[in-house]
């Protein structure tokens, strides 16, 4: 049996709605997967949750779909960023992919001193967060934020919200912080943070140092332990 494709629209999606389709999207469920009318199509908006709809009309290019049936809301995010410096562009690429898989509210760029500086396109990560959320059965997309400093991003660094910094110089287990949300992770770059940045963070009165084992992790290794035990700790 044939997996109903499902992919995701940018646009308010409603019982009876008309979704238009060309591109790649009308590529792919016309020219590769040969659908014809009434074929059923799962689609999500991101903003209702995920729907049940079928194709309508069928051109060459282009392909109309009518939305039927909600299948369920779009899910409830536990309120987490992930705050992260930028590394080699394929391998931030893949942090983007796990943190959405894994489910976070913002995903923050930290521009550090040791960070990587090549040019980040969000058009090509949110590609990326689009493509995890449609496999992974996601109904919602983390925002994704541009790149800011750490200096300015900690100015700024509201009251209530936990900063969990991933200190590979030492810390204590996520399990013994009884983590809760609002919080925030914070991963350095491959070459970790300098001592200036350190005290930086540290002056944060809601910083927390954590562990993440007695291994050095690379930064996307970090990024999914991190996040993986926080949920699991915290139940979100």
């Amino acid at each position: 049996m044939r997996q109903i494709p499902r992919l995701f629209v940018d646009t308010p999606l409603f019982e009876g709605a008309a979704v238009f389709l060309e591109g790649g999207q009308a590529h792919y469920l016309g020219t590769v997967l040969r659908l014809g009318g009434g074929a059923p199509v799962h689609l999500f908006d991101d903003r209702t949750g995920d729907w049940s709809a079928a194709i309508e009309t069928v051109t060459k290019r282009a392909l109309v779909l009518r939305v039927e049936v909600l299948l369920r809301p779009r899910e409830t995010v536990p309120d987490l960023w992930l705050l992260t410096a930028p590394i080699r562009r394929e391998r931030f690429a893949w942090i983007v992919e796990k943190a959405t898989e894994l489910g976070v509210a913002r995903i923050q760029p930290v521009l550090t001193e040791r960070a990587n500086r090549e040019r980040m396109k969000p058009e090509r990560l949110r590609a990326h967060m689009v493509e995890a959320a449609e496999q992974c059965e996601r109904t919602a997309l983390p925002e994704l934020c541009e790149a800011t400093g750490l200096k300015a991003l900690l100015a700024a660094w509201p009251a209530d919200r936990a900063l969990i910094f991933a200190d590979e110089e030492g810390g204590v287990p996520m399990a013994a912080m009884a983590p809760a949300t609002p919080a925030a992770i914070l991963i350095g770059p491959e070459g970790g943070f300098s001592d200036l940045e350190r005290g930086i963070i540290l002056a944060v009165p809601s910083a927390r140092r954590l562990t993440l084992g007695p291994r050095i992790l690379r930064a996307d290794t970090a990024v999914v332990a991190a996040i993986a035990q926080f949920q699991a700790v915290a139940g979100a």
